[in-house]
C-alpha cells in the first residue's frame, strides 16, 4: 500500500510532466482519476484504522472476560452435579 508521501511524489512527478506539455489542463482529470482509483481500492484513513483497532481491542477484552466467566460457571455446574 502506498503512503501519502509516495502519492505526493507520484502526483508531483505527473504534475511536472504535464506542466511541460500541452496537457496542462489534464491535471484536474488526473487528480480525479487517482482519487477514483484509491476509492475503488477501499483504503481507509489512519484515523479510521486506529478507531477500528481500538474497537477490536475492546471487543477482544470483553470476549476474554466472557470466556473466563463461562469457564467459571461450567466448573460450578460440574461441581454441583
Amino acid at each position: 500500500m502506498l503512503n501519502s508521501q509516495k502519492l505526493n511524489e507520484i502526483s508531483n512527478k505527473i504534475r511536472e510532466m504535464v506542466s511541460d506539455s500541452p496537457l496542462a489542463d489534464a491535471e484536474h482529470n488526473l487528480n480525479a482519476l487517482l482519487k477514483s482509483m484509491l476509492t475503488k481500492m477501499e483504503l481507509v484513513s489512519r484515523e479510521e484504522f486506529d478507531v477500528q483497532a481500538e474497537v477490536l481491542r475492546n471487543t477482544r477484552q470483553k470476549l476474554e472476560l466472557l470466556e473466563a466467566k463461562l469457564a467459571q460457571l461450567e466448573q460450578q455446574a460440574e461441581y454441583k452435579a
